[in-house]
């Protein structure tokens, strides 16, 4: 089968997508504009205007991409698992969620889409995103209910801490709440 080729409208969408999440995540959606997302990218807010029709619909793009991630890295992480039973899964998907958040961008944009669930599409996308990683977590790690709750738990813990700098803290605090959680320095 042929490699299919991205058409340059394609390529664009793809590359505002991805300015939408770093400028959002730097912002919030209340804050950014659709111009500050299109001069990121380096093309007219015309442009992204006739990408997307609202800076909600692009922000929902951004949020979706972000979910498309944190899937794509759950999988290479279940794929890297020692033995294939449930434990091994998790522990592995764990770890390659780990290191995806060290882009801060993809975390940061989750708690900006948390914050601004007044707006009923982002609402929908949140609640469907994490619909999405929640069943594909279960149906492919094969862990029980109880598991699965404490490893989406341990990974909104591991959104807190990380978004907070603590495991840059010496503190007590910030000690009993790290510990054993694994994280990866913040990409530059």
């Amino acid at each position: 089968m042929a490699e299919r080729v991205l058409s340059t409208a394609e390529e664009r969408r793809g590359a505002v997508v991805s300015s939408a999440i770093a400028t959002f995540a730097q912002g919030g959606f209340h804050t950014v504009t659709i111009a500050e997302v299109a001069k990121h990218a380096g093309i007219s807010p015309a442009y992204v205007s006739k990408l997307f029709s609202s800076k909600t619909q692009l922000f929902v793009a951004a949020l979706e991409e972000c979910y498309r991630r944190i899937l794509d890295a759950l999988e290479r992480g279940a794929e890297a698992s020692e033995d294939g039973s449930p434990e091994s899964v998790l522990h592995a998907m764990g770890g390659a969620y780990a290191e995806l958040i060290a882009d801060r961008d993809l975390l940061t944009i989750q708690v900006h889409a948390q914050s601004a669930m007044a707006d009923p599409a982002i609402a929908r996308t949140v609640r469907g995103g994490i619909a999405e990683i929640t069943e594909y977590v279960a149906a492919r790690s094969r862990a029980d209910g109880p598991a699965i709750q404490h490893f989406i738990a341990f990974g909104q813990l591991c959104h807190l801490l990380t978004a907070i700098d603590a495991f840059e803290v010496d503190a007590e605090w910030a000690a009993m709440l790290t510990a054993g959680i694994r994280h990866a320095a913040p990409k530059s």
